[in-house]
């Protein structure tokens, strides 16, 4: 009987430190779980930010138009497009450099409004709204400056890791 209450004793005192290593165990898995899910939730709001981001810069850049500047400007949309609208602007870039030397055209825009309309679930692909508007002066005319008002769907896709714009439609 004496030897029972004293087995009895230790695996008393035995089992108070092995609840609480099982607790502090069980917590550090938590506190791990947590963590990974606020990490992803961080890295997928810096990709929607990205995406927004990358769509913007694409509309500045095709907006930033000069006859002085031309090739480099439309080198810049090139090395911010990829897929479908690359191909589509590589198709009307000669064109486009012809027109705005032969016209001595200066065109400046600014976006006024971004926002993400939606991204699929693997965060590879996005589709990004913009309000942007320009201004197009001719050099050693008198012709007034003409104002263009754009609203674009703009499709990014992530390339790497960065982003870049695949399509973009103008919307009505």
């Amino acid at each position: 009987m004496a030897l029972h209450a004293a087995r009895s004793r230790r695996r008393s005192r035995l089992l108070v430190p092995l609840a609480l290593l099982a607790l502090v165990v069980a917590l550090g898995a938590a506190w791990v779980r947590v963590g990974d899910e606020l990490d992803q939730a961080r890295a997928s709001a810096l990709d929607r930010l990205a995406a927004v981001q990358a769509a913007k810069r694409y509309a500045l850049t095709l907006m930033a138009l000069d006859y002085r500047t031309v090739d480099r400007d439309v080198a810049r949309v090139m090395d911010v497009s990829t897929g479908q609208a690359r191909e589509e602007f590589a198709r009307q870039a000669q064109g486009l450099k012809d027109t705005t030397r032969r016209n001595k055209a200066v065109q400046t825009g600014v976006v006024r409004a971004a926002g993400l309309a939606s991204m699929n679930e693997p965060g590879n692909t996005a589709r990004v709204l913009i309000v942007a508007d320009s201004v197009i002066r001719w050099d050693g005319t008198r012709t007034a400056p003409q104002e263009r008002f754009y609203r674009w769907s703009v499709e990014v896709t992530k390339v790497g890791e960065g982003w870049s714009v695949s399509r973009l439609e103008q919307v009505a």
